[in-house]
């Protein structure tokens, strides 16, 4: 008898990733073939809401799976799935709606008669070299903007032994890359226990195997002494972050009703390099968000020219129902919006452009992930020339040359 088939489809961020992959590593256990285009048996879709722009993703995504796929079982998640789900239910008769508080207990809700389930976690990741690993879910923090708190529910963590035994079985299958992440991170508290993020990293960065450790996302007020002296002197920790800004005027940081201060962000940037000049930073930015003036969006330009954030992810404010920003007046034309799109990330590209050219004539270690590409351990791109290197590979490569992309290089 040959074996059924599934395939998942993931919109959104890091915990959508790991998620989708908690469920193939759940169906494989339970003896299915996971096929990418082929016709498959059961369809998993994992959504994201966090903009308009995300939902009419997930939606074309459901639509597609649904015509090509016109005889298979349809299961709709995440947190699209939390927010319109009479709505999705409506589409077709073959959809299954599993909102994202039961989304853990999805194969109980697609397979009710099924006895001794696998557990929720990974053993294997969509890439080859690095895993996403979820530790935490959920925000307490209502800002303006966001609709996550009211589809990914009040903030909880994972144990910190349920985590260390996650990241072993994913090094024994051959990951050399951990990256921690959840929707608040910062809010770790090891399941309402003792353990805060700092005594994480130092447990996941003690597990022998793991050559590279990172933090996915984190508030700048988050990067308190502790948290900063686990990553700076760990073994494993890499000099990267993605700590989140989202915009560089106090006046809309406070309309957003973010947690920090400008002075909080700078606080932690140069906290880190002071004890590495090598640290590096990415992070978030929305522009646009209502009574956002042209004097607020230069203050944002500021920012990322003081920075030199080796990537800057930008997201046009979108309306959320039931937020406070969507109430607000003042809201900013989309011409406008769209220019101001643009301009920050032609700032954005020749900041990253300027930090890299820094490595140029320096020896870097790349992590190898696909076509001879990959990152440096403080997350700078890198395409290395020449032979054909292996994937999950950690090589010792020498700039040669910097380019719009990414760094160029050639193997010791």
């Amino acid at each position: 008898m040959s074996k059924k088939t599934f395939k998942t489809a993931t919109l959104g961020c890091r915990t959508n990733q790991y998620e989708s992959a908690a469920f193939s590593t759940i169906l494989k256990k339970m003896g299915w073939e996971e096929k990418s285009d082929q016709y498959t048996d059961l369809c998993i879709v994992n959504t994201c809401t966090v903009t308009a722009s995300a939902d009419q993703k997930s939606l074309y995504e459901i639509r597609k799976v649904l015509k090509k796929h016109p005889l298979s079982r349809v299961a709709v998640t995440g947190c699209m799935a939390e927010r319109k789900k009479k709505f999705l239910e409506e589409i077709d008769p073959r959809v299954i709606v599993v909102p994202n508080s039961e989304k853990e207990q999805i194969m109980e809700k697609l397979f009710p008669d099924e006895e001794n389930l696998p557990e929720f976690r990974i053993e294997n990741f969509t890439a080859n070299t690095r895993a996403f690993v979820k530790v935490q879910d959920g925000c307490n923090s209502y800002c303006s903007y966001c609709i996550i708190p009211f589809v990914r529910g009040r903030s909880r963590s994972r144990k910190i032994h349920d985590v260390v035994e996650e990241v072993e079985g994913l090094v024994e299958n051959g990951y050399r890359e951990i990256v921690l992440t959840g929707i608040n991170i910062g809010d770790f508290d090891d399941d309402g226990g003792d353990g805060r993020l700092a005594d994480l990293v130092r447990a996941v960065d003690a597990i022998d195997g793991v050559d590279r450790l990172r933090i996915s996302s984190i508030d700048p007020d988050e990067v308190d002494e502790d948290l900063l002296d686990a990553v700076i002197n760990g073994k494993k920790t890499c000099p990267s972050m993605h700590i989140v800004l989202q915009a560089g005027s106090q006046n809309v940081l406070n309309a957003m009703r973010r947690k920090y201060t400008l002075e909080d962000f700078f606080s932690a940037v140069n906290r880190l390099k002071a004890k590495n000049a090598d640290f590096t930073f990415t992070t978030d930015m929305i522009v646009g968000f209502p009574g956002e003036s042209e004097e607020d969006f230069q203050e944002s330009l500021k920012v990322i020219g003081a920075v030199e954030f080796a990537k800057v992810h930008m997201f046009p404010y979108s309306d959320r129902e039931k937020t406070r920003a969507s109430r607000m007046e003042n809201k900013i034309p989309k011409e406008v919006m769209e220019r101001r799109r643009q301009e920050l990330m032609k700032v954005a590209k020749k900041q990253a452009f300027t930090l890299r050219e820094r490595y140029v004539g320096r020896t870097m270690k790349v992590l190898v992930e696909a076509k001879n590409k990959g990152h440096t351990e403080n997350f700078l791109e890198v395409e290395i020339l020449g032979e054909r290197v292996r994937p999950n590979e950690i090589k010792e490569v020498f700039i040669q040359d910097n380019n719009e992309e990414s760094l160029v290089g050639v193997l010791i």
